[in-house]
């Protein structure tokens, strides 16, 4: 580790309680750089420094926060939203890593690395716009459900395709560095020539090694010509996949590609506002995908109501609501394979939620009451009878209509939860379509009642 973090003056915006907090920050992670050099093997004194750094933080994010509500700024709700990212996203996949890899120096080089360049990127951008010396990077984000509909297709295709488990690590990915990276830009098009869509990728090198490589049979933990020329194409037809998700991309033809360095990477983000930055934890290697398509926020934008359409155009937005409504499912499930197989199975056509225990399952339905509960029998701490006997205790919830999907057929077991009234029993060994095909059988004859 020989990195230090130098204050400089263009960092400053004027506010002494926030300089003063960013140069304390700064000397934060400088003391933990110095840490690593004195220090290799001494996991405590990362944990208690990197527990420092965090706790100031939380509290300077809400010091900003504050600040940014006595001048009225206009564009603290987004700021809030990025601090909730870093706070709930970023901060709890890096230290997952920190944990997993046993606070080993490659993973606090790379919890530093990534949140020096967070804590640059935010300062020379997001708070330098809140004394209107810079433009809000992020002011042109797309809505937070389209965000969350991207995260979900994105998640489930890398599951697919490389049976790797994601996390979101930030939902406004400022394009800081993630170590020895390729990065990759595709450009799309139609007949409409006023409207592109422009895909930008990052992916760490481990990933690429640890996925594509895998599949060629490379020894090697470092890329060459062959590795990067594949990874183009797994990257292309990834993006093909992605946009089968949405109908109206379908159109959209490959019209350019490049690979870029990691400065022209940073100039993207620079000249061109990205709707979409998604930064993704695989557990194999950090992957990030960015949307640069402007035209996305006009066509979300509805028709405007005014006092003599308002009745039409409510009666309208209601109408397609209802329309487009999915039935909710929640899978609840301690087996991740099983859980994101379902998801897999289900979610073209349901909207789809995940519980691994009987606990998180009550917690889900309280949240949001699905349509549909299908629930593991076999399940440690609070099993399938358990939960379903919970649900039928409480008054709110003793209507929810469940179906167990297990591995269990004895008929004992059958027989120990019919007086609990589920909707229906299946086992798990049956085909992925005989299961589909009766979940839909099950909400046809509910329409029909």
């Amino acid at each position: 580790m020989n990195n230090q973090l130098l204050w400089k003056e263009e960092y400053n915006i004027g506010v002494d309680i926030i300089d003063n907090e960013h140069q304390r920050l700064f000397q934060i992670i400088n003391n933990l750089f110095m840490l690593g050099k004195q220090n290799r093997n001494n996991p405590k004194a990362y944990q208690d420094g990197i527990k420092f750094f965090k706790e100031h933080t939380m509290s300077h994010f809400e010091d900003e926060e504050l600040y940014m509500c006595s001048i009225q700024y206009e564009g603290l709700e987004t700021h809030r939203r990025l601090h909730k990212g870093f706070r709930e996203n970023t901060l709890p996949a890096l230290e997952e890593e920190l944990i997993r890899e046993a606070y080993s120096l490659a993973s606090v080089e790379h919890f530093l690395g990534v949140c020096a360049g967070w804590m640059i990127g935010h300062t020379l951008t997001e708070d330098r716009a809140i004394v209107g010396d810079k433009i809000s990077q992020w002011r042109d984000l797309l809505p937070n459900e389209e965000i969350k509909a991207m995260e979900m297709v994105i998640s489930s295709l890398i599951h697919d395709m490389f049976h790797l488990e994601t996390k979101v690590v930030s939902n406004a990915y400022g394009g800081e560095r993630l170590g020895k990276s390729v990065y990759y830009r595709l450009v799309y098009g139609s007949d409409d020539k006023d409207k592109q869509w422009e895909i930008v990728l990052a992916f760490e090198e481990k990933l690429l090694v640890n996925t594509v490589g895998k599949i060629l049979g490379t020894q090697s933990d470092k890329l060459d010509i062959m590795l990067i020329n594949t990874s183009r194409y797994v990257a292309k037809q990834f993006v093909w996949r992605v946009m089968q998700h949405f109908p109206s991309l379908k159109l959209y033809e490959i019209k350019q590609e490049n690979l870029l360095t990691y400065d022209k990477f940073l100039e993207v983000f620079e000249k061109k506002k990205p709707q979409l930055s998604l930064l993704f934890d695989t557990s194999a290697g950090y992957f990030s995908y960015c949307v640069i398509a402007p035209h996305l926020l006009e066509e979300g934008i509805g028709v405007p109501i005014g006092a003599d359409n308002a009745m039409t155009e409510i009666e309208r937005y209601l109408l397609k609501r209802e329309r487009n409504r999915k039935h909710k499912i929640l899978v609840v499930d301690d087996s991740v394979t099983i859980r994101q197989g379902l998801k897999n199975l289900f979610s073209a056509d349901y909207d789809v939620n995940l519980a691994r225990s009987g606990v998180a399952a009550i917690r889900a339905i309280t949240l949001e009451k699905p349509d549909l509960v299908l629930l593991d029998y076999e399940m440690p701490v609070c099993d399938g009878r358990h939960t379903l006997e919970m649900l039928r205790s409480e008054e709110e919830f003793a209507d929810i209509p469940v179906i167990f999907l297990t591995s269990r057929g004895d008929p004992e077991s059958v027989s120990k939860v019919m007086d609990l009234k589920p909707e229906g029993y299946m086992l798990k060994y049956l085909k992925p379509t005989e299961i589909k095909n009766r979940i839909d059988e099950y909400f046809q004859r509910k329409s029909a009642e």
